[in-house]
């Protein structure tokens, strides 16, 4: 496994594997690694024949106030975990990646201005500038996104869509905790007590999509069912949002005629936790 800290390095090692007609699966991370990564990792080892992982914890989608500080960050056990999988890790600084006067953002529009949008201003800004440099830095064939970020997976998805990327986007299904807990790097702020209670986040997700799945049309009724279940954990400082929306266009549904997801982003202690769920309604209706 090479370890590639400048941006030359990679683009050389990614332009050696292609001259010798090998696919590049990509996953690009933040890094303190868990298995919902690792199964991003594991897949794309099974489906190309090199992989690249990142770790770069990207300054520039971090807002104000935020936790870019105290991120957690375990380089060493990071490169074990994914040693078996990985033919290199690109692992850049910050300067790097932005060096004196860097002006250069993406948007992506409308995708970012709902749901974590509203709640993150300029989030998805950076979040769409690194994904483009990362992928012209390594060139990949493929890219691996987890569905916990849906939102993210979406604008990265439009963003390579819209810009004519020759990268193909494989979104990966989400790893949960034995509670139902989504996995997350940020799962680590929780105390024991606030990790069990954010099991709730899950269980009303599930909830959720029953009550579409049984017929109930107006969103604000399942979103007020949510609240109800999230606020009976005792360690939920605060939900910024429950929200039910079209899966392309993130748009709030007030009436659910087709298919949606349902997301939440809420506090627990100090972690800001994300989760949705994909709703599927039954084909004869």
């Amino acid at each position: 496994m090479e370890i590639l800290r400048s941006i030359d390095e990679m683009k050389t090692y990614s332009k050696k594997l292609h001259v010798d007609g090998r696919k590049i699966g990509f996953v690009p991370t933040m890094g303190y690694l868990h298995e919902g990564h690792l199964s991003l990792v594991k897949r794309s080892h099974q489906e190309n024949d090199a992989t690249v992982v990142s770790i770069f914890v990207n300054p520039i989608q971090f807002g104000k106030g935020e936790d870019l500080a105290c991120y957690p960050r375990d380089e060493k056990r990071d490169l074990k975990m994914i040693e078996p999988f990985v033919s290199a890790v690109f692992v850049p600084d910050a300067s790097e990646m932005y060096p004196e006067g860097f002006v250069t953002f993406v948007e992506v529009g409308e995708l970012t201005n709902s749901l974590c949008g509203r709640f993150r201003p300029g989030h998805f800004r950076g979040v769409a500038t690194v994904v483009l440099k990362l992928l012209n830095i390594v060139n990949p064939d493929m890219a691996y996104f987890g569905k916990k970020d849906y939102q993210q997976f979406r604008v990265i998805e439009r963003m390579v869509r819209d810009l004519n990327l020759s990268v193909e986007i494989i979104p990966c299904e989400i790893i949960r905790e034995q509670s139902g807990l989504a996995m997350s790097s940020r799962n680590v702020y929780l105390s024991d007590k606030e990790n069990g209670d954010a099991a709730v986040i899950h269980k009303a997700l599930l909830d959720g999509k029953n009550d579409v799945l049984n017929g109930e049309k107006y969103s604000s009724k399942v979103t007020n069912h949510i609240e109800s279940l999230l606020r009976t954990a005792e360690s939920l400082k605060k939900i910024d949002y429950v929200s039910v929306v079209n899966p392309y266009t993130l748009q709030d549904v007030d009436t659910i005629e087709d298919n949606v997801v349902i997301l939440i982003a809420a506090y627990f202690g100090n972690a800001r936790l994300i989760d949705n769920i994909e709703v599927d309604k039954p084909a004869h209706e």
